[in-house]
């Protein structure tokens, strides 16, 4: 019942569901699958055992399923049944998987068949057959047939595979519309006020109107600063080409801009553009990097406004987050959304409700990939396969956005590839000429750099950054300079650092700069890939061609120096971790050593590169497209880990406002927004790490939720340099209070 006591009848809410879930499966021709789907979900509900429970009850609990004394509580089951019972086998399975997962998950397809096997799920559907459920529910009024791009059975073996990954994508994205309706619905009965918070965002026409005013005000107050340089004469040409092929069919667009061509809004510009000339619903921006997503959302909130933008990742600010974007943020209901590449493809492959519940907002979407370089080649072949589905069955548009191109082409070795890309500048290569601002120096020789010699050539530059493997590389290189030039000038960043710290570092070093004041950093590659750094020369250790390339992104990135600025690579004495980024190392070796000469500004190189670089991996590694295959959901949910982070745990350590935070932790309880507070005060260590210190007692779990130093561990956080886990390690063990 809601608050005045007006029950929630559940015909009412079994039409209402259906209703929704068939708007939403609409995009991808599914209208009658979802509105059954949302009729026959909770079918389970007509026995008198519910019925009675719920008057009892009155309350969330009543409505979970799970097994007690008296057998099954199921309500979901029913309904998948009643799916076989009258559509038959073939065209009701798609629909049980939906159904019966719509509170538990889609299932792998052996568990689902024998949960609607079991006896006592057999005579639950029987009470719900002898209850006098309304006759229009129960019944197909239409006749349902498989979507036009699911209708052609496949011939061969290699073609009954992919449809049936096609059909895989297809059952999540109609699971997803039924998952969103069931809450929706729920919410609006319930709870009247908050359902009202999901109304108000502008259309799509709306927000392409205001980016234009927007570019043209950009546009002015560079016209009135006097001749255009040629970076903003790159920036206007790619802009202009952006919306001229913008007009283009819905399909796979790349665009390969070089660093400071201004792709941010460009490729906002064709992607809205793009929208209102096929009559798409929202843009979806995933970006690998949360530093990037928190600088480009800010970019476009400000050209198309607040109530226009999602920004949905795990490190958000608490303090920038409104009631409406928590809300919209569970099933992205904003025109443009801005999310991490992981939380876009987790999702993708997920099977719980609560993930899925925003996919069937793909449909109809475009799709901007930012920094696309930086997608796992392990996982690559299952991410290009959804993402072709996403286009050629669900009504999407996919834009690959890097200076730095993966050659994602269908080729030998890659079937999964995409047949066609079209790219948007019309040619690249001419505006990584004209935008070339840096001169590279390739290593002369095959002996390593200590970290020693490597400190003796930064200390005789004023300003300089240093980007090397290791977060242990960084500190010692730190000390190394220390001894050099006799104080702790040095600027050190790393992953030791919390995220509060980094951030408030990364502003002081650009104020710095903007000062004009000589700076010199030590970093690892995080402050590659979209942080607005500008250094003269940037030392980078050898690595992956990708990887070289951000790093001369933070190199004379506003072509102010009279002369290009140097990016200068060294062979490191450390190598990188394994996997992808030391056998990206091997395949650079193997190109330099071919052309002593390469060019990390020609677009063909990365062509060359990335074709190598997958060529020596396994594009599936976890055999994600057979578990696909057999429909085995949990399976597929369970091997797909965009970041690979089990070596690693989080330690909230204590700088700034983290212990205040703890204390309120500890008398208040854990909740969302506290937890999202104390995030930006976390450094990850390895597991073994956190286990050694909770048995020393150097840290303790509170709340039962997050692991924490404790107080006399404090020492161990640097000012400059983060945790430093040897110091911990040479601590006392704590003592309980």
């Amino acid at each position: 019942m809601d608050e005045q006591g007006r029950p929630h009848l559940l015909e009412e809410h079994l039409e209402a569901v259906g209703e929704l879930a068939a708007r939403f499966a609409r995009r991808f021709g599914s209208e009658e699958w979802a509105r059954l789907a949302g009729r026959w979900h909770d079918l389970g509900k007509y026995t008198a055992a519910f019925q009675r429970r719920i008057r009892e009850e009155n309350g969330i609990a009543a409505h979970l399923e799970q097994e007690d004394s008296s057998g099954p509580r199921d309500h979901s089951t029913a309904g998948a049944l009643h799916s076989r019972e009258v559509l038959g086998p073939d065209v009701g399975t798609p629909l049980a998987f939906v159904i019966a997962g719509h509170h538990a998950g889609l299932a792998n397809a052996e568990a689902l068949a024998d949960r609607l096997q079991q006896e006592d799920r057999q005579r639950l559907y029987a009470q719900v057959l002898a209850w006098p459920a309304p006759e229009a529910l129960l019944r197909v009024e239409r006749l349902l047939t498989l979507p036009d791009f699911l209708a052609v059975r496949p011939t061969s073996p290699r073609e009954t595979r992919a449809w049936r990954r096609r059909l895989e994508v297809w059952t999540r994205m109609f699971f997803s519309a039924l998952c969103d309706a069931d809450f929706l619905d729920t919410e609006a009965f319930f709870d009247a006020g908050r359902a009202a918070l999901r109304a108000g965002s502008p259309p799509i026409p709306i927000l392409r109107d205001r980016l234009s005013r927007h570019l043209g005000g950009l546009k002015a107050r560079v016209q009135a600063q006097g001749p255009l340089s040629e970076v903003n004469r790159v920036r206007a040409e790619v802009l202009e080409a952006c919306l001229t092929r913008a007009a283009e069919r819905p399909g796979i667009f790349s665009l390969t801009v070089p660093t400071g061509g201004g792709k941010t809004l460009a490729s906002m510009a064709f992607a809205l553009e793009h929208a209102v000339k096929h009559e798409l619903e929202r843009v979806v921006v995933a970006i690998p990097f949360t530093s990037i997503i928190e600088q480009n959302a800010a970019v476009y909130a400000e050209a198309l406004g607040e109530d226009a933008v999602l920004e949905h990742h795990s490190g958000g600010d608490p303090e920038r987050e409104t009631a409406r974007n928590r809300m919209a943020a569970e099933n992205w209901d904003r025109p443009v959304v801005v999310t991490t590449t992981a939380q876009l493809f987790d999702s993708l492959f997920a099977n719980r409700p609560g993930a899925c519940r925003k996919l069937h907002r793909l449909a109809g979407s475009v799709i901007v990939l930012d920094e696309a370089q930086t997608l796992p080649p392990g996982l690559l072949a299952p991410i290009l396969d959804v993402l072709r589905t996403l286009v050629s069955d669900h009504g999407a548009s996919v834009v690959i956005c890097t200076a730095t191109q993966p050659a994602l082409g269908r080729r030998p070795g890659l079937a999964e590839g995409f047949e066609q890309v079209r790219e948007i500048l019309p040619e690249p290569r001419e505006a990584f000429r004209r935008l070339r601002r840096v001169r590279v120096c390739w290593p002369d020789a095959d002996e390593p750099w200590s970290h020693e010699r490597l400190a003796d050539d930064l200390s005789r530059e004023s300003s300089v950054l240093a980007i090397v493997h290791r977060r242990d590389d960084a500190r010692r290189v730190c000390e190394a300079l220390d001894s050099r030039l006799g104080d702790a000038r040095t600027v050190h960043l790393s992953a030791l650092m919390c995220p509060a710290h980094r951030n408030q570092v990364l502003d002081e070093i650009r104020e710095r700069r903007t000062r004009g004041e000589h700076v010199r950093v030590v970093s690892t590659q995080l402050v590659e890939a979209g942080v607005d750094l500008d250094f003269p020369v940037v030392y980078r250790a050898l690595g992956g061609l990708d990887a070289l390339a951000q790093a001369a992104g933070r190199c004379n990135r506003e072509g102010r120096l009279a002369e290009p600025g140097e990016l200068r690579v060294f062979l490191a004495s450390t190598e990188p971790p394994l996997g992808v980024p030391r056998t990206a190392l091997g395949t650079t070796r193997a190109l330099l050593g071919a052309n002593p000469e390469l060019d990390l500004f020609e677009p063909s190189t990365f062509d060359a590169y990335f074709k190598r670089l997958y060529g020596a991996k396994s594009l599936d590694a976890k055999g994600i497209q057979e578990q696909r295959e057999q429909l085995r959901f949990r399976e597929t949910a369970e091997r797909f880990r965009f970041i690979e982070d089990d070596w690693s745990a989080p330690v909230v350590v204590r700088w700034g406002d983290a212990p205040a935070l703890v204390a309120e932790l500890e008398q208040r309880g854990p909740s969302r927004d506290r937890l999202r507070r104390l995030q930006r005060f976390t450094v990850n260590v390895t597991r073994r790490q956190r286990e050694s210190w909770l048995a020393s007692r150097r840290a303790r779990w509170v709340a039962e939720t997050v692991v924490v130093l404790g107080e006399a561990e404090a020492t161990a956080y640097d000012a400059r340099l983060g945790l430093v886990p040897e110091r911990v390690d040479a601590l006392a063990p704590g003592v309980d209070g």
